[in-house]
């Protein structure tokens, strides 16, 4: 955050005032980018502000008995194993096996214990899964 709200902003800064040396404020493209990057420099650095005020740490659960936000959960999908690890919407990255907790499959997963099997609703129909480890 610190980066943003000193390097980039000096750089923006400095790019305005170069934009500005070149005269005529309307018809130039140099200075319009540069308002352009600013305005959204000014809004990231309000959503990550925003993100950090409202903030919840969430503990991982110790417990290995059930699934919950933090678990890594080996089930058996269409006769293969996979993990997937539950964590929360800021944190999911479907590609390397991180389910937020909000999603449909998250929402399937919590609660569920070694052994249960059960069935999502996904757009190309219901896949089918049974939990066989909780870490």
């Amino acid at each position: 955050m610190d980066k943003l709200k000193k390097e980039a902003r000096v750089d923006i800064a400095d790019r305005l005032k170069r934009a500005k040396e070149y005269g005529d404020l309307s018809e130039n493209s140099e200075y319009i980018d540069a308002k352009d990057s600013q305005a959204k420099l000014e809004t990231r650095i309000f959503e990550l502000e925003e993100m950090i005020r409202n903030a919840v740490l969430i503990r991982k659960s110790k417990s290995k008995d059930v699934v919950a936000i933090g678990s890594t959960v080996k089930v058996q999908k269409n006769g293969k194993n996979t993990k997937y690890t539950i964590v929360g919407s800021e944190e999911s990255n479907p590609v390397m096996n991180l389910i937020s907790n909000e999603s449909p499959l998250g929402k399937a997963f919590l609660t569920k214990k070694v052994g249960d099997a059960f069935e999502v609703q996904v757009p190309s129909g219901k896949i089918k899964y049974k939990v066989l480890s909780i870490d």
